[in-house]
C-alpha cells in the first residue's frame, strides 16, 4: 500500500487549483528574468578567438553562420578526456532537436568544447547528433569565459566558476559546485571520461550568448552551473513525474549505454 496522501478527486483539483496559482507565479517571474537578461548591456568582444569546425577555421563571428544572434553550450570535453562529460552528452540530447528551429529565427545553436576537432566529430558521430561543434584547441576563448581552467589555477584556488572564486585545489573538495563539497559522485563520472578527477573538472559546463550588429561581436550573458537546469530536458521531464528526480548518486548514462551492465 502507498505511504503517500491520497485523496478524493474534488481534495486533489483544490490543491491542484492551489498550485496552480504558484505556477502561474513562476512564470511571470521566468517571464522578467528573461526581460532583465535582454537588458544586460552588452561587452565588444575585439579579440581575435579562432575555432576549428567541418568548414574549417573561424572566427567567432563565423560561428553566428551568417545569423545575428549566437548561443554557445560550452560541452565539457577536454584534450584530455577520451569521451564527452555524460551530464553534457545528455543535455545535448535535448537541444539537438533544436537547433533547426532556432536557426529559424535567427539563432544558431553551438557547441564548443576544448578537445581536437577530430574527437569531437567522432563523438557526435557515435551520439548520432548533427548540432555543430567547435574546437577552441589553442584558444583563450573557454578560458575567458570561464568554462575552463588549469592545473595552477586549481592548485593556487584561482578559479572563478559561476562567479565565485573556488578555493585552492584539494581531491576532496574540487569544484564545489559540481560535487556538492566533495560529496558527489564526481569521480565516477570522470572515470567515464577517461580522466581523473582534476583533469575532468578543469572543464565546466555554461551557456554564453553573443550578437553580431554592425559587424561587431557582443558578448550579452553567460549562465553556468545550475544556470544550465533549464536546458538539460530531461529534468524538465522528471520534475513533473510522481517521484520527481529521486537521485541517489549518478543514475543516468549515454543515451547508448543503456542496458549494457
Amino acid at each position: 500500500m502507498t505511504t503517500h496522501m491520497t485523496g478524493t478527486r474534488e481534495a486533489w483539483l483544490a490543491a491542484r487549483l492551489d498550485l496552480l496559482e504558484a505556477e502561474k507565479a513562476l512564470t511571470r517571474q521566468s517571464d522578467e528574468l528573461a526581460r532583465r537578461r535582454q537588458e544586460l548591456p552588452w561587452v565588444r568582444i575585439d579579440k581575435d578567438y579562432r575555432f576549428e569546425t567541418a568548414e574549417g577555421s573561424a572566427s567567432l563571428a563565423d560561428l553566428f553562420q551568417g545569423r545575428s544572434q549566437l548561443l554557445i553550450y560550452h560541452f565539457m570535453f577536454g584534450p584530455d578526456y577520451k569521451a564527452g562529460c555524460p551530464s553534457c552528452s545528455a543535455i545535448a540530447d535535448g537541444f539537438d532537436g533544436s537547433v533547426v528551429h532556432l536557426a529559424n529565427h535567427d539563432v544558431t545553436l553551438m557547441a564548443v568544447s576544448r578537445a581536437p576537432l577530430a574527437m569531437l566529430q567522432a563523438y557526435e558521430q557515435r551520439m548520432g547528433w548533427t548540432f555543430p561543434w567547435a574546437s577552441s584547441l589553442g584558444s583563450d576563448f573557454n578560458f575567458d569565459f570561464h568554462a575552463s581552467f588549469t592545473g595552477e589555477q586549481q592548485r593556487i584556488g584561482a578559479i572563478e566558476y559561476n562567479y565565485r572564486r573556488e578555493p585552492a585545489w584539494a581531491e576532496s573538495g574540487i569544484g564545489d559546485s559540481l560535487t556538492k563539497r566533495g560529496e558527489g559522485p564526481v569521480a565516477e563520472i570522470a572515470a567515464t571520461t577517461g580522466t581523473d578527477v582534476a583533469a575532468y573538472t578543469r572543464e565546466r559546463p555554461g551557456l554564453s550568448a553573443f550578437v553580431l550588429e554592425d559587424g561587431v561581436v557582443y558578448h550579452t550573458y553567460s549562465t553556468y552551473s545550475r544556470g544550465v537546469d533549464g536546458l538539460w530536458g530531461m529534468y524538465q521531464w522528471l520534475d513533473r513525474a510522481p517521484r520527481g528526480r529521486n537521485e541517489s548518486g549518478t543514475w543516468f548514462r549515454r543515451h547508448d549505454e543503456y542496458n549494457k551492465g
